[in-house]
């Protein structure tokens, strides 16, 4: 695993102050606790999450006798447990990344959790921190996905001031807390900042995403299903690099703003293919193209100048030495893997159901 020390901000400080980290059993959530630890000795972290499918606390065993990190579980879309954990702990700073994330679940399983998470959890938030004057900050952290799709062709990108325009239930379910936030902040004055970051990828992520499953996949010898013609485009990020940035944002970020954050690092689901195919000294053979699914964006691709300029903040890790430690830590916890599989059974089963259909893809620059 690359080491997570050495790039955080040395002026402004968590030190002596307590942070509600909500989803923190998750991917995102669980690399920045670890993030946050290693660089504040003094820091109070407090992670409330439902552990749901994804939630994994397995991802925080090495720290979870740290006398400095407590663990509650409870939903965000649960007022009664939000309202009981503000009185109880008292947070200086809020971060939310508990959310219904797998676009793919929003389609084929159904957009009800994603509503109750993404919209209802938020709000259930901004009420809490609205009426806790204490809170310095709280952070929505949100996706590039609620911008909707760029073409091919394009050399557009997202940046702060692009229209909403959400293609599936998933995204249409986090700009509805994004905006909820806005009005928060416009109408209270809510210390509330949202960030919007691309496709990560690290440790601990669960293996219903590209990487890790298309990883998890030649673990199994099986092969990597690609939706229709395989060259949708998105921004790949480091999970740490997306860590520092939130960090920067949550202590130095202005209440009201938005902020993307991306690694201009564009790169198609063939190509993450090919490259994760190579890693087990294979090739094309691997690749098995299947219908695409409903409301696929085609490209995503985010314009960062805003944080770089205003924060400082930029990424430091190559993603051809970030990517390859990624897939040999997935190759070195199959354990961990075997674990998840058990608990949750098939990953992404949507995409052998398809097969069956017969469905022609739908193919759009």
């Amino acid at each position: 695993m690359i080491e997570l020390s050495g790039f955080h901000n040395a002026m402004a400080t968590f030190n002596n102050k307590t942070i509600l980290v909500c989803g923190g059993a998750g991917f995102i959530g669980s690399n920045f606790i670890h993030y946050i630890l290693e660089n504040y000795q003094k820091v109070k972290l407090v992670n409330l999450d439902k552990l749901t499918y994804s939630g994994n606390l397995d991802n925080l065993k090495d720290i979870s006798k740290d006398r400095r990190y407590g663990f509650i579980k409870g939903d965000i879309a649960d007022e009664k447990i939000i309202t009981k954990v503000f009185k109880k702990h008292k947070p200086d700073y809020v971060i939310n990344l508990a959310a219904e994330t797998h676009v793919d679940r929003s389609i084929h399983v159904g957009a009800l959790e994603f509503i109750k998470t993404n919209i209802q959890g938020v709000f259930n938030i901004l009420e809490a921190v609205k009426q806790n004057k204490k809170i310095i900050k709280y952070l929505q952290v949100s996706t590039d996905e609620v911008f909707g799709t760029l073409s091919l062709d394009s050399k557009e990108k997202f940046n702060e001031k692009t229209a909403f325009d959400p293609n599936v239930p998933y995204a249409a379910t986090k700009a509805g807390g994004d905006l909820l936030c806005n009005a928060y902040h416009t109408t209270w004055k809510v210390p509330v900042v949202v960030t919007h970051c691309s496709n990560n990828y690290g440790p601990y992520q669960y293996p219903e995403k590209l990487i890790p499953f298309f990883t998890v996949r030649m673990l199994e010898g099986k092969k990597l299903p690609l939706y229709g013609d395989g060259k949708n485009v998105r921004d790949w990020i480091y999970v740490i690099d997306h860590c520092r940035a939130l960090e920067l944002v949550l202590l130095n970020g202005v209440s009201g703003e938005v902020y993307n954050i991306g690694a201009d690092n564009e790169l198609s689901n063939l190509e993450i293919a090919m490259m994760i195919a190579k890693q087990f000294g294979k090739g094309k053979e691997s690749f098995e193209f299947v219908p695409d699914r409903p409301g696929h964006d085609r490209r995503y691709a985010i314009d960062s100048a805003k944080i770089e300029m205003e924060l400082g903040w930029k990424t430091v890790y190559s993603f051809e030495r970030a990517f390859q430690e990624t897939v040999k830590w997935y190759k070195n916890n199959t354990v961990w893997i075997k674990k998840i599989q058990k608990k949750t059974g098939v990953f992404n089963p949507h995409i052998d159901l398809w097969k069956k259909h017969n469905l022609k893809p739908a193919i759009k620059n």
